[in-house]
């Protein structure tokens, strides 16, 4: 059974960082990709970063680029996702999904209609 488990979320002040975690159990992350979504409060979900497990690529939304990382430890089936500079914009749910991705699989890296298995998220906030 495919679980994917999400961690690190809370409060920030603005400026300030968080690290999420995103701990995969049922699949081995060297055939997967892992992705970071964000759902605000009255918006649609929209994909933030993603990391390629059969290569190590990294693929940054715009809105992420300079201040968001994505990482993964392949041995330990863990992603992660470092947020700096966090501002209150930045408020919501973030959740981490799998999706099949071998080495030259193409598509969509941040299409949360690609990915097939999900976590139940973790609220991040953002407020002075």
């Amino acid at each position: 059974q495919v679980r994917l488990v999400e961690s690190g979320g809370g409060s920030a002040q603005p400026g300030g960082s968080l690290r999420l975690s995103c701990v995969v159990s049922g699949l081995t992350l060297d055939y997967y990709a892992i992705a970071w979504f964000r759902q605000a409060p009255g918006k649609e979900r929209e994909g933030l970063s993603c990391f390629v497990g059969s290569n190590g690529t990294t693929y940054h939304a715009s809105l992420a680029q300079g201040r968001f990382t994505i990482s993964g430890d392949i041995a330990k089936n863990i992603v992660f996702l470092q947020m700096n500079d966090l501002k209150p914009e930045d408020t919501g749910v973030y959740t981490c999904a799998a999706d099949y991705w071998p080495i030259g699989w193409s598509g969509n890296p941040l299409d949360e209609y690609e990915y097939d298995y999900w976590g139940q998220g973790t609220q991040v906030t953002v407020s002075s």
